[in-house]
């Protein structure tokens, strides 16, 4: 059960109905190591072989379309994904009422893909470790961009025996362990994030030194797709308290179908977030694909340059630039925030330079002037166009000035410059 000292405990979660005796086990061992434990019980079928301390019908209560609902869909798989949307809002309540001091979870691959979105829901940095039958293999789609421990379970987690004893009792002291240590930062800097490609690493560097020399710890992230999804999950976590999208390439991948995609929400949390930020259009002359042979046959014939053996890119069009300009409007328009968009009239990347493969002025043009008719420009949604190379060292100049200008204005309207960590 839960520390009256602290009123808050690891929760154990499983289908009790299929795994109820092991889900025991894990509680039994972490209880022992002196951490309050819950057991969770997210089964769909039958009753569990174990009682736990939370019975899927409290769960159950949490989907918007009520207990009832959930626990009387028949066909396992709506019954999973029933129960998994309402775990979702079961587990991100109690970790908000102060509860939760990590969670453990144990699944073939039903329950794996059942407790995982509940996992990736929580803040970064909260302990979550997955005992899962599948962790063996390709397990991006259970992980996302979350700091989510995958323990693979060997043997199936269906009875205890010598093998799964050691290997639950491992998951088990693992979680004991993470959550009597805790971590504190020590840091007193504020944190910013920042995106960056190999093509933009000399402005991104230039402006990470500046920022740094200011006083900030700054966090760069590829930008990969999964790379923007973790810096948003950080701003949601509140680790991040402003930004600088420098390198927003993964636009590019999601509008045109490369495979660095930003994903749906990429800037969503940022904007809600209503830190300083400031925009660029680092990369956004390129889209991404792997290595030359799975370039798609639609763009055989496109301006293709190899990278690397496993990396080809693609030149954006003029077609291709006013979409991704007309996807990049619609977020910034829902903006309650000040928002500040930099463009780079003379280059995008490296490779977007006088006498590179990528230098295209009438399709870079196209995203700008796109940008400028689409995006409901005043004072909170402001773009510039600056007569530079994204890489030359007077537009990171740029950002870091129109930075600390929206960080100030940020500080004076909070009273204090947030830190994470303090």
């Amino acid at each position: 059960m839960t520390d009256p000292a602290c009123g808050k405990a690891v929760y154990a979660i499983a289908t009790m109905d299929t795994k109820g005796e092991e889900l025991a086990y894990v509680a039994s061992l972490i209880r022992a190591a002196a951490p309050a434990v819950v057991t969770v019980d997210v089964g769909t079928r039958l009753p569990p072989a174990v009682a736990p301390d939370i019975p899927r019908e409290r769960v159950a209560a949490h989907h918007c379309l009520g207990p009832r609902w959930v626990l009387q869909q028949t066909e396992r798989g709506r019954a999973v994904t029933a129960m998994s949307e309402a775990l979702v809002g079961f587990l991100t309540s109690e970790h908000a009422a102060g509860k939760v001091s990590g969670v453990i979870g144990l699944g073939g691959t039903g329950g794996t893909a059942l407790i995982a979105p509940a996992l990736r829901a929580l803040p970064i940095g909260l302990p979550k470790l997955m005992v899962s039958t599948v962790a063996s293999g390709n397990i991006s789609c259970y992980v996302g961009c979350c700091d989510i421990t995958m323990m693979y379970s060997v043997v199936d987690i269906a009875g205890l025996n010598r093998v799964s004893r050691r290997v639950l009792g491992n998951a088990a002291h693992a979680m004991a362990g993470m959550v009597s240590q805790d971590i504190a930062s020590g840091e007193k800097r504020a944190a910013i994030g920042m995106t960056m490609f190999g093509v933009t690493t000399p402005c991104v560097t230039t402006v990470r030194e500046r920022l740094e020399e200011c006083g900030y710890d700054c966090l760069v992230f590829h930008a990969t797709g999964t790379g923007g999804q973790a810096m948003e999950k950080l701003v949601s976590s509140g680790m991040i308290s402003g930004v600088l999208d420098i390198t927003t390439t993964e636009v590019a991948d999601e509008v045109v179908g490369g495979v660095f995609p930003a994903g749906p929400h990429r800037f969503d949390a940022i904007l809600r977030s209503g830190g300083p930020y400031v925009m660029s259009l680092g990369a956004m002359d390129m889209v991404n694909f792997g290595s030359l042979d799975t370039v798609p046959a639609l763009f055989r014939n496109r301006n293709l340059h190899v990278h690397n053996s496993q990396v080809t890119l693609m030149r954006t069009s003029p077609d291709e630039n006013r979409k991704i300009a007309r996807w990049i409007a619609g977020k910034i328009n829902q903006s309650c925030y000040a928002v500040t968009m930099l463009i780079p009239e003379k280059g995008l990347s490296m490779l977007d330079a006088e006498g590179q493969p990528f230098r295209d002025p009438e399709a870079d043009s196209a995203l700008f002037d796109e940008l400028e008719a689409t995006v409901n420009q005043d004072s909170r949604r402001v773009i510039r166009r600056l007569p530079y190379h994204i890489n030359d060292r007077l537009f990171a100049s740029a950002l870091v000035e129109e930075y600390l200008s929206l960080a100030g204005v940020h500080a004076t309207e909070k009273g204090t410059v947030e830190h994470y960590g303090e």
